[in-house]
């Protein structure tokens, strides 16, 4: 098959996140990896009488709750969103905040993730042979596209890239065909033109292939893809695989 065009999930693709490298706090008396701990400093310069454990536990709530609603039709729960609900599990009253308060707490939290994420050694040399004989482009499933920037940027492929489709910004999550059809549509591409690169058969895989497009499955475990779900049209183990296929 000839493509025109690479298209990458991101998470786990192209960026492994290690939750090890989020920072240690204890909960309870118990210890956590989160960045509560952070949130909880910012948050008691406006409200000292919050404690950690209940900036812990409304930053649990609000993802549990942004990862219900997202489970009910795909649609995303962006950051402002999330953080607001944040505030009212802290019963912090969100128009007693002061101008800016809300995005500091998103960019504070932004910045921990980032340093949680690594883009391995190989992928970016692979990413430059691959730019020089395909469009390339990155769809994620994620909640703030600044901290997918950023994490790219941290690793010097951002100009690889044509487009960068982050969910928040379009609305809809993978495997929702919106954000697919989107970033197809401004690269001027029919789905039989790009091949997508993914790590989860349900989201990535299964999406790509709903719309017609190819999909490779980043199978590090070396799963056997089940029987009532359609196979990718490549099963690899690691993203350097793709270099023999694309002939790069």
């Amino acid at each position: 098959m000839t493509y025109r065009a690479v298209l990458f999930d991101l998470f786990d693709t192209l960026v492994l996140f290690d939750r090890e490298r989020l920072p240690l706090v204890t909960i309870n008396g118990k210890t956590q990896r989160t960045t509560a701990g952070y949130l909880h400093a910012v948050v008691v310069r406006q409200f000292p009488a919050l404690s950690l454990e209940t900036v812990y536990a409304g930053l649990s709530e609000s993802w549990k709750e942004a990862e219900r609603l997202r489970a009910i039709d795909h649609r995303e729960v962006g950051a402002p969103e999330r953080f607001a609900h944040f505030l009212r599990c802290v019963d912090i009253d969100g128009t007693a905040c002061p101008t800016g308060f809300v995005q500091s707490l998103i960019d504070t939290h932004r910045y921990e993730l980032g340093k949680a994420a690594e883009v391995p050694a190989h992928h970016a040399p692979l990413l430059r042979r691959l730019a020089t004989r395909y469009r390339l482009a990155v769809v994620s499933n994620f909640d703030y596209s600044p901290t997918a920037l950023d994490i790219l940027d941290a690793a010097g492929v951002t100009g690889l890239f044509e487009q960068i489709v982050v969910s928040d910004a379009i609305g809809w999550r993978k495997p929702h065909a919106r954000i697919f059809e989107e970033t197809l549509t401004r690269m001027g591409l029919a789905p039989a033109d790009a091949l997508f690169v993914g790590d989860r058969l349900d989201i990535d895989v299964a999406g790509a292939q709903a719309l017609g497009m190819d999909a490779a499955w980043i199978n590090r475990a070396g799963e056997v893809c089940p029987s009532d779900v359609t196979p990718p049209t490549y099963d690899i183990r690691d993203l350097a695989e793709l270099g023999p296929i694309l002939g790069v």
